[in-house]
């Protein structure tokens, strides 16, 4: 099948194999077109309408609503042209109010819309093993829903577009909430003079870790101790967007969420201090060096 791919990040570029991998054609569009120079097996299109008028579904990953917008809305984006008979799955993390207006666009446009925020980061994309969250019309995502299946370890519809945003959303509320407390965690496990690489290893073998600090236990650590880490999957900025929409939702609802605004401040102290291009689990580095 020929598949339409818009945006091929890091996350976007597993996704492509992964897709190549399981016996897919893929024509691809990204806005800086030298990241995709040595992308092979691919046809790269000129702008998102290109994408769309080749391929009949097509799967958008961008990293925030300024990319949505161009993608969407610039000349050139996919809705400059007609999407009858088009599928959008749009995997972006956005707020539910976001999905429901990019829904609208493509439905005035004659084509079909989901959206299907994964959770998940560039491993298990590559390996098939995201967790894929859907909303939309029922038949857009029994369409979409074979494609999603290569992508996924599980599919989960959740009824109208919006439904998958908000969960996406609360899903990474207390992962990002996680990070700084693990860092103030270890801080005051160090200031009794406890090793780092003890306090750590005790944290991550105890009810005080989640299932992702095992994994990202030896990236924080060597952030602590070496002042660096290779660890780059999910920047701290997309993390301050992504807490910046979860602070939004939640008062679109009519309810506060100071927990997530503090950690939100946390993050954005942390970007403004340099790392704000550093993996958002390595907040738990930058909050432990501040005691």
């Amino acid at each position: 099948m020929l598949l339409g791919l818009i945006g091929v990040g890091k996350m976007g570029r597993a996704i492509c194999e992964r897709l190549m991998e399981t016996g897919n054609k893929l024509i691809v569009w990204n806005r800086s077109l030298e990241k995709i120079s040595d992308l092979k097996g691919v046809t790269v299109a000129s702008n998102p309408a290109e994408v769309a008028s080749s391929a009949d579904i097509i799967i958008s990953i961008l990293a925030n609503d300024n990319a949505t917008q161009a993608a969407y809305f610039d000349e050139g984006g996919l809705t400059s042209i007609s999407l009858h008979g088009k599928l959008i799955i749009e995997i972006c993390t956005t707020s539910p109010e976001r999905a429901v207006e990019l829904e609208n666009s493509v439905k005035e446009k004659g084509g079909q819309f989901v959206e299907a925020p994964v959770g998940g980061t560039v491993k298990p994309a590559r390996e098939g093993t995201l967790l894929g969250l859907v909303a939309g019309d029922k038949d857009a995502f029994n369409r979409a829903e074979p494609i999603l299946k290569q992508l996924t370890r599980r599919i989960e519809y959740l009824g109208d577009t919006g439904a998958a945003a908000a969960m996406k959303l609360a899903i990474n509320l207390p992962l990002m909430v996680y990070w700084g407390a693990l860092g103030e965690a270890v801080a005051m496990a160090t200031k009794k003079d406890i090793p780092t690489e003890q306090a750590m290893s005790i944290l991550v073998d105890s009810s005080g870790a989640i299932g992702a600090a095992k994994i990202r236990c030896q990236p924080i650590l060597e952030m602590i101790q070496e002042g660096q880490s290779a660890a780059s999957n999910f920047t701290m900025l997309n993390a301050i967007k992504d807490m910046k929409l979860m602070v939004g939702t939640a008062q679109s609802m009519g309810f506060e969420s100071p927990i997530i605004d503090a950690a939100r401040k946390t993050a954005e102290d942390a970007a403004e201090d340099g790392w704000a291009v550093h993996d958002a689990s390595l907040l738990a580095a930058w909050r432990s060096s501040k005691f």
